[in-house]
C-alpha cells in the first residue's frame, strides 16, 4: 500500500516570504573562497498550486524500492534540491523564491494586480487564456531537443499527452510551444458502492436521479457544472452509435462538449435549475471529507482527489469506487508555462525555468510528486522504466498466491508507449482496482478515447456563461412574483416605521 503525505502545510514557503519581506536573502554560499554576490545568483520565481510538489521530509520507512532496482526517498522540498542540480548541471547558481495560489482566478488577480513571476502552473483553460493574451514566453529550440541528456521533459513526457499539447491550438500555434504538462486527469462520480450501483453512477444523469435526493453535490465552479449538466443534456446525441462510430468524433466531441452558444446555455440553465432541488449542495473541497464519513453517497470528482478520498476511506474502513460517465468524460490538465513579463528577455531566467521544469520531469521526481500529493504525472519515463515501476508497486498483485491466482490484466500502453496494445505495459492488478484507484490514475483507453478538453471561452462567451452561474446560485429577482415583491415592501415599510416611532418615544420620555 502506498502511504501518500498529503495535507503538509507551506511552512517553509511561508518563511520564504517572511525571508523576503524583512530585506531579502542571505548572500548565497561560499563558492571557491568567496561569498557569491547577488549579482552571481539568477532569481526564479515560481508560483504553483498549494501541496502541489514534493517537500521532501519523509520517513525511513517510506523509502520506495521499485523492482527495477531504483530507490526514492523524499528529503528535501524539491525545488532546494533543484538548486543544487542546476549549479552541479549548469555552474551557475539558481535561488527559487516559490510561492502558491489556490486557484486559477486567484493567480490571474495576482497577476492582473502586479504581481511577478517567471514560471506558473495553472491549469487547461487559464494556459489557454494567458497564450491568447499574449503574456507566455514560448520555450526555446533548446527545450525540445531530444538528444539533449538533461531535456528529461522531452525525453519523458507520456506520448499521449504530447499528442493533446501538439493537437490543440491557440491563435494557430500548438500548446506545446507554450506550455509543459505536469499533472493530470479526467471527471467522475465518486460513489458509495453499498448505496448506489455502478451503472447508476456511470452517467452525468445521476445528479438528477430522484433515487438519490439531497445525497449528492457537484462542483461549486461554473466549467465542471456546466460540463457534467451539458454531458446530461445531449446524452442521448453523445451515446448515438452513428456519432460514436463517426471516422471525425474526437473532433466533434470537442466541438459539443465546448457549446456556448445562447441558446445552449440556456437549455444548461434550465436543466440545471432542476438539478440544484435534488443535489445535496455545491462543494469545492468537502466533497471528498462527506464522501468519507457518509454524509452523502456520490460526489462530482477530479480523479486525483478521488484517489485520495478512497485511500482515506479504507483507513475508516468505507469502500468508495469511481465511475468515468459513459457519455463523456473532461479531460483536465495542469501545466508549466513561463511569464513574458516575468522572464524579461532575461536567458539565464529564461534557461533556468526550462531546467526547473526539466528537473521535474525526471522519472525519480515525478515518482516523489505522484506519492506526494497523489495526482498522475505527465511523465512515462521514455526509455527509463522508473514511472511504469512505481505504478506496478502502487497497485499489482502480489507475485505468488491467491492475489496472483485472481490478477486481471490492466493495459496502460497508450500512456507510457503510446500503443494501447503495448504488452510491456500492462499491469496485473486486484480486480477491485478496475474501478478504484489504478482506474482512476490512468483512465483506460476506451475512456480516454471519449475524453474532451473544456477550452477556454472568450470575453463574450465567459460573461454568458458566468451570467448563467449567477443566475442559478442566486436569486433572480425577475423571477419573485409581484404579490411577494409588495409583500417585502410593506414589511421594510411597517419595520421603519416601528422603528421611527420607538425613537420619537425615546425623545419625548
Amino acid at each position: 500500500m502506498r502511504n501518500k503525505k498529503i495535507g503538509r502545510i507551506f511552512v517553509l514557503s511561508l518563511a520564504l516570504s517572511l525571508l523576503a519581506a524583512v530585506g531579502g536573502f542571505p548572500p548565497v554560499r561560499e563558492e571557491m573562497g568567496h561569498v557569491l554576490a547577488k549579482d552571481d545568483v539568477t532569481t526564479l520565481r515560481v508560483c504553483n498550486w498549494e501541496e502541489y510538489i514534493d517537500l521532501g521530509d519523509w520517513d525511513e520507512e517510506e523509502l520506495i524500492e521499485l523492482d527495477n532496482g531504483v530507490e526514492i526517498l523524499g528529503v528535501n522540498a524539491l525545488y532546494e534540491e533543484f538548486e543544487d542540480w542546476y549549479y552541479e548541471t549548469y555552474g551557475k547558481r539558481v535561488q527559487v523564491e516559490y510561492s502558491c495560489f489556490g486557484t486559477n482566478e486567484d493567480l490571474y488577480n495576482q497577476l492582473t494586480l502586479g504581481d511577478t513571476y517567471d514560471l506558473v502552473c495553472p491549469s487547461d483553460y487559464m494556459i489557454m487564456k494567458l497564450m491568447a493574451q499574449g503574456a507566455l514566453e514560448p520555450y526555446s529550440e533548446e527545450f525540445f531537443d531530444g538528444d539533449n541528456e538533461e531535456n528529461y521533459y522531452r525525453r519523458c513526457v507520456s506520448p499521449y499527452i504530447a499528442q493533446v499539447f501538439a493537437e490543440n491550438q491557440i491563435n494557430g500555434e500548438s500548446w506545446e510551444r507554450y506550455a509543459a504538462g505536469y499533472m493530470w486527469g479526467v471527471t467522475g462520480v465518486l460513489y458509495n458502492p453499498e448505496l448506489m450501483t455502478r451503472e447508476e453512477a456511470s452517467t452525468w444523469a445521476v445528479f438528477d436521479n430522484p433515487d438519490f435526493y439531497r445525497q449528492i453535490t457537484l462542483k461549486d465552479n461554473v466549467r465542471d457544472t456546466y460540463f457534467s449538466t451539458l454531458g446530461y443534456l445531449l446524452q442521448d446525441r453523445l451515446m448515438d452509435s452513428a456519432f460514436v462510430n463517426d471516422p471525425d468524433y474526437s473532433r466533434k466531441l470537442g466541438e459539443m462538449m465546448n457549446d456556448v452558444s445562447p441558446e445552449t446555455i440556456q437549455a444548461v440553465e434550465e436543466l440545471l435549475a432542476g438539478i440544484m432541488g435534488n443535489i445535496y449542495a455545491l462543494e469545492t473541497d468537502s466533497g471528498k471529507a462527506d464522501m468519507v464519513t457518509g454524509k452523502i453517497i456520490a460526489n462530482y470528482q477530479w480523479s486525483g482527489d478521488a484517489v485520495f478520498a478512497m485511500d482515506q476511506a479504507e483507513e475508516d474502513g468505507v469502500y468508495l469506487e469511481f465511475a468515468v460517465p459513459r457519455e463523456c468524460t473532461n479531460l483536465w490538465f495542469d501545466g508549466w508555462v513561463m511569464l513574458r513579463d516575468g522572464i524579461g528577455g532575461d536567458p539565464d531566467k529564461k534557461q533556468a525555468a526550462e531546467a526547473f521544469v526539466n528537473f521535474l520531469s525526471r522519472p525519480e521526481n515525478a515518482v516523489r510528486n505522484m506519492y506526494y500529493i497523489g495526482y498522475t504525472s505527465a511523465i512515462s519515463g521514455g526509455e527509463d522504466d522508473t514511472v511504469f515501476s512505481y505504478l506496478n508497486w502502487c497497485y499489482g498483485a502480489e507475485e505468488e498466491g491467491e492475489e496472483q491466482d485472481q490478477a486481471v490484466a490492466y493495459p496502460v500502453g497508450y500512456f507510457f508507449s503510446g500503443n494501447s496494445e503495448d504488452e510491456d505495459y500492462v499491469v496485473y492488478t486486484r480486480p477491485e482496482q478496475v474501478g478504484r484507484q489504478l482506474y482512476s490514475q490512468y483512465p483506460s483507453q476506451e475512456i480516454i478515447s471519449r475524453a474532451a478538453v473544456m477550452r477556454y471561452f472568450d470575453e463574450e462567451e465567459t460573461h454568458n456563461i458566468n451570467q448563467m452561474w449567477i443566475n442559478i446560485r442566486c436569486l433572480d429577482v425577475r423571477e419573485i412574483p409581484l404579490w411577494c415583491v409588495l409583500l417585502i415592501l410593506c414589511i421594510l415599510a411597517a419595520l421603519a416605521a416601528s422603528v421611527i416611532l420607538h425613537k420619537k418615544n425615546h425623545y419625548y420620555g
